[in-house]
């Protein structure tokens, strides 16, 4: 395991790219903490976010997480480069030669997907923490680690995510039109999705609960939006009870884990599948 990986490693240090958008994806990450101390004037009145509570303890492992998973698509163009890299100077071949089988393979670029995403995590774990202890009006410890499901849920979602993106590029060889698989499989989620809420079913709850199903659905469900959460959060605090919002679960069901890991084992079996038949 620890000489796959190596292997992976070698060849991602190698490339410039690469590096680039791994250090990129780091760098923003950061500023999520740098949001936290900066002064917004809005019509002469100082406003810094921190200050609104979006940092509490536990919101914050929900807040960041969510954030977190947008920029994810950095490190994503990093595993589709990688993938359409070893076609493209013949290092994949190179490997079969001397002595890698194409199981070995596989497992080597999983083995960098649960890297990222480990790596990734435990960045946005230890920048809650830090930021939560800065600026939480709740420090209790019973508090502080409530509601941990949300780091779990951010490490499956880029586990599935990023084997994905690996599936997308065994699948289309070139980085380029990977990325452009992955975005039109996005686009054509949303529009069955729409077809299904507006013109098919006509229900919002049939509709929801067929699309959950759905890979890059299943995976944003694991880490829901949390803007109505701190909506709902305020309206309670201020006692506002006009201006809270219809309740809504916005934690993790144990069946959206289990579609979210089928999901990242076909992909990872497909990847398998196809490299297997395929004439290098």
């Amino acid at each position: 395991m620890k000489r796959l990986l190596n292997i992976e490693l070698q060849k991602l240090w190698k490339n410039t790219s690469s590096k680039v958008l791994i250090i990129s994806y780091f760098v923003l990450l950061s500023f999520i903490a740098l949001l936290a101390s900066v002064n917004f004037k809005i019509i002469g009145i100082d406003f810094r976010l921190a200050d609104q509570g979006i940092f509490n303890f536990p919101y914050i492992w929900h807040f960041n997480t969510y954030i977190a998973a947008i920029l994810k698509f950095f490190l994503a163009l990093v595993i589709v480069s990688m993938m359409s890299n070893e076609y493209t100077y013949g290092t994949l071949k190179q490997n079969l030669i001397d002595g890698l089988s194409k199981r070995e393979f596989i497992q080597s670029k999983f083995l960098t997907v649960i890297l990222f995403a480990v790596g990734s995590t435990l960045f946005i774990f230890l920048m809650s923490l830090t930021l939560g202890y800065s600026f939480s009006s709740y420090t209790e410890t019973a508090i502080v680690f409530s509601e941990m499901e949300y780091i779990g849920g951010y490490l499956l979602k880029l586990i599935a995510f990023f084997s994905f993106c690996l599936f997308a590029g065994i699948l289309v060889k070139r980085s380029a039109f990977a990325i452009g698989f992955i975005f039109v499989w996005y686009i054509i989620e949303k529009i069955m999705h729409g077809l299904l809420r507006w013109q098919i079913v006509k229900d919002d709850t049939i509709s929801e609960n067929i699309v959950q199903f759905f890979p890059l659905e299943s995976m944003s469900n694991l880490v829901k939006e949390p803007v109505t959460r701190f909506q709902a959060y305020q309206a309670l605090e201020s006692m506002n009870t006009a201006g809270a919002v219809k309740p809504k679960f916005y934690g993790i069901h144990w069946y959206e884990v289990v579609i979210v890991l089928a999901w990242t084992a076909f992909f990872i079996f497909m990847s398998y599948k196809i490299l297997k038949k395929r004439d290098l």
